[in-house]
């Protein structure tokens, strides 16, 4: 039997399908959301949600073949939406995204992916790593040529460059009058980068051109199994960096950048995520004593487990690779290095979350 039974209720058009299951759709979604009152070249709404009632409704509605026809006391002619397209949309039903990849925590002994460069090539080849680059946070990129700008070129495969009051690219070397810790000699502490920014950048590349100094090892830890330890081992600690907000700062000569927000937060599956752990630019912590207690107590617990050397990734970069990596994911550190002994440089940029997902969801498509 294959009969689409339908009954016009009060607020709502509710379909019953040949398969016993049934969906509501209120009669102002069904306006709202009818293909019709979208632009035909850009696909934008159009519809204005007050040139109606607040209960509007059919006049009419009937099943003709594969289509729902609806005739609104408003529109002269009858309006068709097909049947297939309102039970793939039905309201409560969340719509089906390529970029929603759910991020695995790193396993015991987790290595990065080396990936040559010339995997990001192709269109199969890009889409496959950043499918990965969404799941484990951190990717190595190998084969870069030797120019400055062929990190930036592969980038920009991803996306737009996200600039910042360091450029839309910035040079990380040990130069005199530093306004970074990143520009020094000294180690760099585990952190995420810009927590003091209203928008947290989202992926970071790091292109090491030059890495012939003694020491200047990269250092990496998934704040994913960082947070899920801290929650499991000190709820208490968990629950205090979750909702208490403190203050991030960058000042130099030309800016002033500040922010407020918790160290993490939760997405909408429960899980961590956009870290802001960057003690070195952490502006005065301006909580209540007792408050003030208890957060500390909780940073000393995250940063306990931070320090275990068994959940860092150290890596040396070699001239000619590239750490990619999620920023609001992943902390990223240096040990010191010597700069008598030897040069160290990498080039330096951001994309944002939006972009790799765009193009996530662009290729695709793509590629059916």
């Amino acid at each position: 039997m294959n009969t689409i039974n339908l009954a016009l209720e009060q607020r709502d058009l509710v379909l019953q399908w040949p398969d016993g299951a049934s969906s509501r759709f209120p009669y102002i979604w069904l306006r709202d959301n009818d293909p019709a009152e979208l632009h035909p070249d850009t696909q934008e709404r159009m519809f204005e949600l007050l040139s109606v009632a607040d209960d509007t409704r059919p006049a009419a509605a009937a099943v003709d073949g594969a289509d729902l026809l609806l005739q609104w006391p408003d529109v002269a002619e009858p309006r068709r939406l097909q049947l297939d397209w309102l039970r793939a949309f039905q309201p409560g039903q969340i719509r089906d995204d390529p970029a929603m990849i759910v991020p695995e925590p790193w396993p015991c002994g987790f290595a990065p992916a080396r990936v040559p460069a010339s995997g990001f090539d192709t269109d199969a080849g890009l889409l496959a790593q950043l499918h990965d680059l969404k799941r484990h946070g951190l990717t190595i990129v190998t084969g870069l040529a030797d120019d400055p700008d062929s990190g930036v070129r592969l980038g920009q495969r991803i996306g737009f460059l996200r600039p910042t009051n360091f450029g839309l690219t910035f040079d990380v070397r040990s130069k005199p009058n530093p306004n970074n810790l990143a520009y020094t000699a000294g180690p760099l502490p585990l952190h995420t980068d810009l927590p003091n920014q209203e928008l947290q950048p989202g992926l970071q590349f790091l292109h090491c051109l030059v890495n012939g100094a003694v020491g200047g090892d990269s250092v990496y830890v998934d704040g994913l199994n960082l947070l899920r330890d801290l929650r499991s081992r000190y709820p208490d600690a968990f629950d205090v960096l979750l909702n208490t907000q403190v203050p991030f700062r960058f000042h130099d000569g030309e800016a002033d950048i500040r922010s407020r927000r918790s160290v993490f937060d939760l997405d909408p599956m429960g899980f961590p995520s956009r870290l802001s752990i960057n003690s070195h630019i952490m502006d005065v912590i301006d909580l209540e004593p007792e408050l003030a207690h208890r957060w500390y107590a909780g940073m000393r617990r995250l940063k306990q487990l931070l320090a275990d050397p068994d959940r860092q990734v150290t890596y040396h970069l070699q001239p000619g690779e590239m750490a990619v990596f999620d920023n609001r994911r992943v902390l990223h550190g240096r040990t010191g290095f010597d700069p008598s002994t030897g040069d160290r440089h990498f080039r330096g940029f951001y994309v944002d979350h939006g972009e790799l997902d765009s193009r996530i969801r662009v290729l695709s498509r793509m590629m059916g």
